[in-house]
Formats: C-alpha cells, structure tokens, sequence
C-alpha cells in the first residue's frame, strides 16, 4: 500500500471511530435520559445520599444483579428492578435499597412468601413485611422491596424501619395481602406459613395460581390448598387433568369430591368450588376424620 492510500485508509478509520464514539454516546444519552419510573420510589432520608446511580434491571438482564436467584423471580413474571446504594454523611454506614415490580400482589406476594419463614420477626410494614439482622424485607402491592443495612450497628433497625416508611408513602397502591388467604381455616394454621405458587403448582404444569398453608394439630402436620382458576371451566379442566394423572390410584368419591391414596401426600381430598379447586393433603389414615373436617370447611368457606 502506498503513502497516499495509507493516509486515506487511516482517514476512513478515523472517521468510522469518530461516528461509532458518537452513535456510542448518542445511545448513552438517550437512555440516560429515560429515566425509569420506579426510581421515584426510591427513598430520601435525610443524612443519606446516594453512593452511585441508580440502577434498572428487566428480565433479560436479572440474572446480571442477582445471578441464580433470578430464576425463581422470573418464575414469578418479574416486570423491573430498581437498585438504590446509600452511604450516610461522615459515617461507615450504607445501606441498598431493591425495589421490584412484580406486575401483580399476587405475584409479589408469591416472591416473598417463598424466602420469608413462618419464625421471622414481622412488622407492620405495607401489606406486610419482616426484619432479620441487618435486613428489611416487606411487601406494598406489587411492589417486593428488599433492604439491606451495612454496618448500621445497634440502630439498624430504625434505619431500615425509616427507609422503608419513605417508600410506603411513596406507593399508591398499598393492597392488603391476597384476599383468598382469609379462605384458610384458621384453627391450626402455622401463622404466615401460607405461600403462592404461580405456576407448576404440585409439580403439575397445567395447576396455576395455587396458595397453600401449613397446619399442626395434635402432634400432625398436614396442608390445605386452593388453586384459582380464570373461570369455572378453567377450574373444572383442572381437575380432570389431575384425575386423570392420578387415575392408577386408590380414588375414592365422596359427597364433596374425591380422597385419593397418594404415596407422597397420604391422603389428598379435592373438589371443584366453582372457579376453585380446594383441598387438604399429607392426611394419615388415622387422621381422617381431621381430614373429613377441614375439608368441608374450606369448602364453606370458598361457597360465602
């Protein structure tokens, strides 16, 4: 290659380095510029700044903040992210601040009944929330909010308990805890034992929206279960998928439903309540007439 071609080559490489520098930059802008909308609930407390921008996470890129864990959120149809880093004037303190939207209460409740436990220290915080060491996690309508306090000492309780305030006044929508858990007998209930599974509900692709909770009554544990269907047809297909999958087993029709033998969950009673299907499962043979009475009356309870 001669001189003068060699200096119209480096020419054309400057120039495509100088556009791609700026398209670069031009995008920078641009979605610097878009701010989400779920960092107006990001909190302001006084004494506290932000240690470093704000960041946005969607579901393509999740698994970037919280790696593996991002599965079981996306599980839960997660919508967005926001991520608030804190840092306290003239102190060691910090704090994080992560606020998800889930789409639906439903749905952050599910997110948060699957990492709370029954024995965690609760509060009344937004529909409901629970401290641990250094840590406050609590949900307000569709919205999980997760914080995270660093070398708060002695007083991190009320530093959690302050930035999470900020964000409840910050939340219109601050639905009380799906209204189905009122469904539940309430005579042997493991209090906040109760959970929603979005999908894959008892290891069944085709059972959706389920809630199930955790009873001890004396000396045994077993569950009760109702599964939402979007309609009575829904539900009736439902459960004749599920009959159908467990038609090599011991069923056997009662009045209100079906009781079938089960290697797993003992004895399962189930039934159609019209866009419902409510049971109780993990029922001994000894147990039955436990079994019989719960039933029914989550069956009187979903027929109000």
């Amino acid at each position: 290659m001669n001189k003068a071609k060699l200096i119209e080559h480096i020419k054309v490489l400057a120039i495509l380095v100088l556009v791609a520098s700026l398209f670069g930059r031009a995008t920078f802008l641009v979605r610097k510029g878009d701010v989400p909308s779920l960092f107006s609930l990001l909190p302001e407390v006084k004494a506290w700044k932000h240690s470093e921008e704000p960041q946005h996470y969607i579901p393509g890129n999740l698994f970037e903040y919280i790696n593996g864990a991002a599965e079981i959120y996306l599980a839960y149809d997660f919508k967005e992210l926001a991520v608030g880093q804190y840092q306290k004037e003239n102190s060691p303190e910090a704090l994080s601040v992560e606020i998800y939207d889930m789409g639906n209460e439903k749905n952050s409740f599910g997110i948060y009944s699957a990492e709370r436990y029954p024995e965690s220290r609760f509060i009344p915080i937004g529909s409901q929330g629970y401290l641990e060491e250094g840590t406050l996690n609590f949900i307000a309508g569709k919205y999980y909010i997760k914080l995270l306090c660093f070398d708060c000492g002695e007083g991190s309780d009320d530093v959690l308990k302050s930035f999470s305030q900020e964000i409840v006044a910050k939340i219109k929508d601050k639905a009380l805890l799906p209204p189905l858990l009122q469904s539940f007998p309430q005579e042997g209930l493991i209090k906040n034992s109760e959970k929603f599974i979005l999908r894959n509900f008892l290891g069944y692709s085709f059972l959706h929206d389920g809630y199930v909770a955790n009873y001890r009554l004396q000396g045994r544990d077993f569950d009760c279960f109702i599964i939402e269907g979007r309609g009575d047809e829904d539900a009736q297909s439902m459960l004749k998928q599920y009959l159908d999958k467990k038609s090599g087993s011991d069923i056997q029709r009662i009045s209100s439903g079906h009781v079938i033998k089960d290697r797993y969950y003992h004895n399962i009673y189930i039934a159609r309540i019209k866009n419902y299907i409510c049971g109780v499962m993990k029922v001994q043979d000894d147990f039955r007439q436990v079994g019989d009475k719960y039933f029914g009356l989550l069956i009187e309870n979903l027929n109000k």
